[in-house]
């Protein structure tokens, strides 16, 4: 069985990429390569750039009031980074969908995995599925892979210091 390189996996970089800015080209190859990312054309920095610029798009994405104008802020990303989908066995390890032709730029890979991967996160799993941070002084993503859908922390320890800061302030009062 193919896994689905559109999953959670571009999510997922996406908000360590945001969370975490990249420092250079060398770091940014390392992260996509740590979840399985085959980039068809090496990283340079005209692509490291151009990938930063599209993660500043994203997190308007991430950013959006509610579902409609997430959709209207994902949607210019969809039309202009991914195509039709097609199947391929271009790593002859199972035929699957690719949502953008072969041979694009780096930067360019990364922007059609994290767009049709941010799309079929939200209508698979529910358009409230990413946001920022609850913990007051945190502005970190979150993308929401939970069971329940209830993530509101970019992590455990801010959801902690968040309801110690909470269970304090009602025992003050």
């Amino acid at each position: 069985m193919h896994i689905n390189p559109y999953g959670r996996d571009p999510v997922g970089l996406a908000v360590d990429l945001v969370n975490r800015p990249v420092e250079g080209v060398e770091d940014l190859a390392r992260r996509c390569a740590d979840v399985g990312f085959v980039l068809e054309r090496g990283i340079d920095p005209d692509d490291l750039a151009r990938v930063r610029a599209f993660l500043e798009r994203w997190t308007a994405v991430v950013d959006a009031a509610d579902p409609h104008e997430r959709a209207e802020r994902l949607n210019p990303l969809l039309i202009e980074f991914a195509s039709a989908p097609r199947l391929t066995d271009h790593t002859g390890d199972g035929w699957h969908l690719h949502y953008r032709p072969e041979d694009l730029p780096a930067h360019r890979q990364i922007a059609v995995l994290v767009s049709v991967g941010t799309a079929l996160h939200l209508t698979g799993r529910g358009m409230d599925r990413l946001g920022r941070c609850a913990a007051r002084g945190c502005d970190r993503v979150y993308a929401d892979f939970s069971r329940n859908g209830r993530q509101r922390y970019c992590s455990p320890s801010c959801g902690n210091r968040d309801a110690v800061r909470r269970h304090r302030a009602r025992h003050r009062g």
